[in-house]
């Protein structure tokens, strides 16, 4: 049996893009014209962790909130009375009503107001309308301008302020980039409690970026965003346990954090939820739960998620076995490049299960896996030219090459 391991495309909330790579224990794939017993449980070997660091992008946290009635509940309850209290003693100042402003999409209003108090030595204004600038929000995209009211509401000890001035020197945003001055102004927010640059902080501390590397603080940072509600801080925390990489490994532990980043709509952590509850770690084994987290992520488009859903699909793993699913599945992985998705999806059209055979198809597909250096992919990608005519070869090496330029869309 070959084990396959996945690589997980993860989206990092904030506005340093953080790059986890590491090894997702996966289903194994399926043999070609080799029947498996489909109740075989099979534990694939322990994964290894790893980090690197290194881009710039934003994103914004989306996601399902996956949680019991009972929970939602209790927040609504939570909510109403913190509104109770609020309503009739505190009125919306000009700055709350910039804020509200640009979070409607009305940059001009908020600019107007920001740039009125910013001029009064208002901190939160000078920060806000810094971060316009930097994102050319209202205004035409000035970094020298942006770092400008950063230092200006940094100095007075805005928080804000200081974790953007820090990630400026990070990426080296309208400045030189230094790391030795992106970790003074992290540590300055930090000590103010702003997760972001708790969590950032951690990652230079765990990289050595700009201060001696040290696994001991960089958890102890990661757990204090994680203690605010940072997802990636969360997932991280969980990816750590999970893997006893500079904490002691404990799945229990492991599985609490997945939980936290996976309710805020964390891809990453939902794919290992599942991965837990498919393989027992931390929590009793469970296929429907398993399915339900891979469900989430791969609604996200996380292609590890959507690999397994096809596996446990075509082995009734959890739910009836029904291999057209699978190939949906397969097929969304695939499409993103997945070479293990893309060797299935061509083991599938080989022997006509969930498709009509088309040997042309699974030549591709197992074509495109080989491509990526798969032996297995190559060596079943031949089997297959076997039974075809050189015609149809030809034909599927040109599927292959103009499937491989289009960037896996539109192939099938």
């Amino acid at each position: 049996m070959v084990y396959v391991y996945a690589r997980i495309h993860v989206t990092i909330v904030a506005r340093l893009k953080f790059f986890e790579q590491f090894s997702a224990c996966r289903s194994p794939r399926i043999p070609l014209y080799e029947r498996v017993r489909i109740n075989a449980t099979v534990v694939p070997p322990a994964c290894q962790l790893s980090f690197a660091c290194a881009g710039y992008d934003t994103f914004v946290r989306y996601g399902t909130l996956h949680t019991e009635e009972r929970t939602v509940k209790r927040l609504l309850a939570m909510v109403m009375a913190a509104l109770l209290l609020c309503v009739g003693t505190t009125r919306a100042g000009p700055f709350e009503v910039g804020v509200g402003a640009y979070e409607r999409g009305d940059y001009a209003t908020a600019v107007k107001l920001f740039r009125s108090l910013a001029a009064q030595g208002d901190a939160k204004a000078q920060s806000e309308l810094g971060y316009m600038y930097a994102k050319g929000h209202g205004v035409a995209k000035n970094y020298a301008v942006a770092l400008k009211w950063y230092r200006l509401a940094a100095t007075k000890g805005a928080a804000s302020a200081q974790y953007r001035l820090g990630e400026a020197y990070y990426l080296g945003l309208g400045i030189a980039r230094d790391y030795a001055e992106a970790v003074n102004w992290y540590r300055l927010a930090a000590a103010q409690g702003d997760a972001q640059a708790q969590y950032h902080l951690g990652v230079m501390y765990y990289l050595g970026q700009g201060v001696a590397q040290d696994y001991v603080e960089a958890v102890k940072l990661y757990r204090q965003a994680a203690a605010q509600g940072d997802a990636t801080a969360q997932f991280i925390l969980g990816a750590m346990y999970a893997e006893g990489q500079h904490v002691g490994r404990d799945y229990v532990e492991a599985v609490k954090w997945y939980r936290l980043a996976a309710a805020q709509g964390y891809a990453a952590a939902q794919y290992h939820l599942g991965e837990s509850y498919l393989k027992g770690q931390g929590v009793t084994r469970d296929y429907a739960e398993a399915i339900t987290w891979y469900r989430l992520a791969a609604a996200q488009r996380n292609a590890g998620a959507q690999y397994n859903l096809g596996v446990m699909y075509a082995k009734g793993e959890g739910v009836a076995q029904d291999y057209v699913e699978a190939i949906k599945w397969y097929r969304l992985a695939a499409t993103q490049g997945d070479a293990e998705a893309q060797y299935n999806l061509g083991v599938m059209y080989a022997k006509g299960e969930g498709v009509t055979q088309d040997y042309v198809r699974a030549h591709m597909w197992l074509n495109l896996g080989a491509a990526a250096g798969d032996a297995e992919a190559i060596k079943n990608r031949d089997i297959v030219a076997k039974l075809m005519t050189p015609p149809q070869i030809a034909e599927a090496q040109k599927l292959a090459h103009t499937c491989q330029a289009r960037k896996f869309k539109g192939c099938d």
